[in-house]
């Protein structure tokens, strides 16, 4: 690949000239790559550091607006219950931000714990979308992508009631996708 995969290179590239980017990947071999694809953007810092540990250590920003995506790789048991308690523990050091937390839909199960998890912090404003592709499996499978947005920008629930809808006709084909 020419570019580091994914959400960070996005993100940069829908940035405004005031705005930043603050990139942390926990794998040394992937934060370089994303080093490397950054090298020489003043607007876009990357960091090797675990994201879990930095949402305690870098809200609020000094702007005091800002958008905290998070992306966690799912490769250890209890990422849905560490996602809850990071966004609980995030939102009361910076109630005014906007976070996107990505999960997948794989076990419905664990997905359902989430969001009871995620309504007994008491947070006011959460948006949830989610787009399957087909449906759940036996044994458990990628059936879909979610994403849990706190204080979501006033036009993203209207716009996505257009786009996911599209995105599962087109993506899950004969029917099998939904949103």
């Amino acid at each position: 690949l020419r570019y580091y995969p994914g959400s960070p290179f996005i993100a940069r590239h829908m940035l405004r000239t005031q705005d930043r980017l603050m990139a942390l990947e926990l794998h040394p071999a992937d934060a370089e790559a994303l080093k490397e694809n950054f090298a020489g953007d003043i607007q876009t810092r990357v960091t090797h550091l675990d994201g879990w540990a930095a949402l305690g250590t870098h809200l609020p920003p000094k702007e005091k607006r800002g958008l905290v995506l998070v992306d966690p790789p799912f490769e250890q048991k209890g990422e849905f219950a560490r996602m809850a308690q990071s966004l609980e523990k995030a939102h009361r050091r910076w109630p005014g931000g906007t976070y996107a937390y990505w999960y997948p839909l794989k076990e419905p199960e664990a997905v359902s714990a989430y969001v009871k998890a995620l309504k007994a912090t008491g947070i006011p404003k959460i948006l949830r979308l989610e787009l399957t592709i087909s449906p759940p499996a036996t044994p458990p499978r990628l059936f879909g992508t979610g994403m849990v947005v706190v204080n979501p920008p006033y036009v993203l629930e209207a716009e996505m009631g257009v786009l996911l809808p599209e995105l599962a006709e087109l993506l899950g084909g004969e029917g099998r996708g939904g949103w």
